[in-house]
């Protein structure tokens, strides 16, 4: 029998062609709500013949945030638990009990694991863990883009893991980011001194080939007071180090991978990142060492980004085709084989693999 009232609510816009997928993996919690806000493509017939309750709003100007709150506020004021996510998400089976397992009276947030991406085999790609179940009077959306959860309740803000809570997520490539980039500068303009407005504004700088906009931004980023938060600060660095490379400032890329290497020791993305602009540049002895460290690392972070190259066959692949280059042949074919572990049929692996075996037995 369930413990606690749940209600799953979503806004969406033209997503007809995930409401079947959608509809299904929400089907544990007791309410759907969706707030649609201008689909032409038949969504909403779609929603409501699954048994959604949906409701038709305007949101002009538009603003993530803006639209979130006004999903949240058609949330019945008996529901326990709101689950707030998007129609290209599919939570595997049996997240409910999950939640419901960890959740107490007093708990104000539940977050779980979420898989951006995933790749062709169906493993995780970008994994970083999620907070968009919370309690339903506890919080509001806040940023036009980017949006997150605040807290305004009054008692202690307590939190919880639901481990076997798995949220997939299945990028829908067909929709535009064009409007990420004005609504993050607008949210810069509006707190000039949030750090993390100012992370995502250099980060699509970063992601639109903006190199010299992403390395100002980001600057800023890391000179404000309230950027503490080593994880982010490291991947502004590594985004700096990036946009330097892709300038061809060699000097300043590395450089400031070095800096993110000491903002966060304990994760693998500035390693193998770094190892990676160096194989551009065929530094093999910078490509060994990096990998080197980074296969050191057997924990993935528990508060950040996990990128998937760093924890697929990539480090190993990278750490082979090194010490082929150093003439260490015996730790080349180890690492070849390692990287053919996470993907048998990868046909440039097994030719690497070939031409190392062959390599080592005529040394």
């Amino acid at each position: 029998m369930n413990k606690y009232k749940v209600c799953v609510y979503a806004i969406c816009k033209n997503e007809a062609r995930f409401v079947d997928r959608w509809m299904e993996s929400m089907s544990e919690a007791d309410t759907i709500i969706v707030t649609d806000t201008g689909s032409e493509d038949g969504t909403v017939q779609m929603l409501l013949k699954k048994g959604a309750v949906v409701y038709n709003e305007k949101v002009n100007p538009w603003r993530f945030d803006l639209a979130r709150n006004i999903s949240l506020d058609h949330v019945p004021e008996d529901i326990d638990i709101c689950v707030c996510t998007d129609l290209d998400e599919i939570f595997e089976d049996g997240w409910r009990r999950c939640l419901e397992d960890v959740w107490t009276p007093e708990t104000k947030m539940a977050k779980y694991l979420y898989n951006w991406s995933l790749k062709s085999d169906g493993t995780p790609d970008v994994q970083f863990h999620y907070f968009k179940a919370h309690s339903r009077n506890d919080y509001k959306w806040i940023y036009p883009v980017h949006e997150c959860l605040k807290y305004i309740g009054k008692l202690p803000e307590k939190k919880v893991f639901a481990t076997g809570m798995v949220l997939n997520h299945y990028p829908d490539d067909t929709k535009s980011r064009c409007s990420y980039l004005p609504l993050l500068e607008m949210a810069v303009e509006e707190t000039p001194e949030d750090d993390r407005v100012t992370y995502y504004l250099g980060r699509e700088y970063m992601y639109k080939g903006m190199w010299e906009e992403c390395i100002s931004i980001l600057k800023r980023h890391l000179n404000l007071e309230s950027s503490i938060w080593k994880e982010e600060r490291c991947a502004a660095m590594r985004w700096i180090a990036k946009s330097y490379f892709e300038l061809s400032n060699h000097t300043e890329a590395f450089s400031w991978y070095y800096k993110a290497i000491v903002e966060c020791p304990h994760m693998r993305e500035p390693y193998i990142e770094c190892a990676q602009v160096a194989y551009l540049v065929k530094n093999w002895e910078m490509v060994f060492f990096m990998t080197e460290e980074a296969l050191k690392i057997h924990e993935k972070s528990p508060v950040y980004v996990n990128m998937g190259y760093c924890w697929d066959h990539t480090p190993d692949d990278l750490k082979a085709i090194s010490c082929y280059w150093l003439g260490m042949y015996h730790k080349s074919l180890t690492h070849a084989k390692a990287a053919l572990s996470y993907t048998p049929n990868d046909k440039r692996l097994i030719d690497n693999l070939n031409i190392i075996e062959k390599k080592y037995n005529c040394k």
